[in-house]
């Protein structure tokens, strides 16, 4: 008896990291440039501000997004995770032709999206240029459910706006308003009131 509760606490472990892969694979796409519009940012408009738990949440810029996702990553214990606990690194343009993206290698971890290639399939800046690591906070619980099941290699649209979150102990986390920039603060944070996959 006791050996059957130990095959089964070593058996539902591995059920459920089963089921984990199985709703996240990668959904395959053929070769071919799947999205090419970039990015639409206009201004804020008189968009209020925001409110989660904890945080005041300001609008930067009006925003939409069109892109195939090439990686995610859930955080459960950063100083952010209760704000953000899905980052999306997303493609455009070239960047989400499965003929460039496939000759990359690409990981998320420490809130960084990171690439990098044998020989680059483009150029460098236009690999920069047509990608992104988006930290994007849900609008609500609906939102929220449908950021956490997508995969990559879908092609999600995302409207919302890019904003600034703060909280009362000083805490602040601002998005980038440019497509073209890299490293420390490069990253667009999102507030998403439509998530939708295609």
């Amino acid at each position: 008896m006791r050996t059957g509760w130990v095959g089964l606490m070593f058996a539902v472990p591995v059920l459920f990291a089963g089921c984990e892969w199985w709703m996240g694979r990668p959904v395959k796409q053929s070769p071919g440039v799947l999205v090419s519009a970039d990015p639409a940012q206009t201004e804020p408009g008189n968009a209020p501000t925001f409110e989660k738990p904890g945080y005041q949440i300001k609008p930067l810029a009006k925003y939409e997004i069109k892109a195939r996702v090439l990686s995610s990553e859930r955080y459960r214990w950063d100083p952010g995770a209760d704000l953000v606990p899905v980052d999306l690194a997303v493609g455009w343009g070239a960047m989400s032709d499965t003929a460039v993206v496939d000759r990359l290698d690409i990981w998320q971890s420490g809130r960084w999206y990171e690439w990098r290639a044998k020989e680059f399939p483009i150029p460098p800046g236009e690999i920069t240029s047509h990608s992104a690591n988006m930290h994007l906070i849900a609008a609500d619980k609906s939102v929220a459910k449908q950021i956490s099941r997508a995969r990559s290699g879908q092609v999600v649209t995302m409207k919302g706006y890019l904003v600034e979150a703060s909280r009362a102990d000083g805490f602040t986390w601002r998005s980038s308003l440019t497509r073209t920039d890299s490293g420390a603060g490069a990253c667009e944070l999102m507030w998403v009131t439509e998530f939708s996959v295609e």
